[in-house]
């Protein structure tokens, strides 16, 4: 919930690695999988507009070719797929998504007059989650048993940000090579990178 990021590597892209040493099929696969978003399908079409403005806010992006990060959210609730394990005051995610979603509906029509979190501006976007993040509610019914803290971070803010960073444009905005299968990694200690690798980055602070 902040600036777009600006990268400190501008011009680098882990995709210009496509047919070298550094990717092998299945890498290539992985990584052709996470550029192609799949069809909605678990989610209700005003559910997956609301999760969509959510990733928005959680990360705004400026690219001409924004880094699709709901599609993949809607994918693993409608294959039940997860990491295995959850907190036990939480639901599974199945539960959690739309629960904890309708909720933060609910708190945007209870803090702005009756305006829906998709009808907020950006600011006001912003404000209500970073209330949500301090556990400060005005609609707790509406989150039934589901602590709003642990849905906001350990669910929407953890697994849009893993998404958006396991893209390659994602990686690319970090530096970040990627899966260097079958090549690998050579160069280790500290101060040294493979030439393959994002030259060193340009941070404003160190200008």
């Amino acid at each position: 919930m902040s600036e777009p990021f600006r990268t400190p590597y501008p011009g680098y892209d882990v995709l210009d690695k496509w047919d070298s040493p550094s990717f092998d099929d299945q890498t290539r696969e992985v990584l052709r999988a996470r550029r192609d978003p799949p069809p909605r399908r678990f989610l209700d079409p005003d559910q997956f507009a609301l999760l969509e403005a959510l990733c928005a806010v959680v990360i705004p992006q400026r690219r001409p070719e924004p880094v699709p990060i709901a599609p993949f959210i809607d994918a693993a609730l409608h294959e039940d797929r997860g990491t295995g394990t959850r907190f036990a005051t939480m639901p599974p995610e199945r539960e959690a998504w739309p629960r904890g979603m309708t909720a933060i509906d609910a708190e945007a029509r209870a803090t702005f007059d009756g305006l829906g979190f998709r009808e907020l501006d950006r600011p006001e976007q912003e404000r209500l989650l970073r209330a949500i993040d301090r556990g400060e509610c005005r609609a707790p019914e509406t989150w039934q048993d589901m602590p709003p803290q642990k849905f906001f971070r350990a669910l929407l803010l953890k697994q849009i940000v893993e998404i958006y960073y396991s893209a390659p444009a994602g990686m690319s905005e970090i530096g970040y090579g990627g899966p260097a299968a079958p090549r690998g990694y050579v160069r280790l200690k500290a101060g040294q990178i493979d030439p393959w690798e994002a030259p060193f980055g340009k941070w404003e602070d160190q200008a």
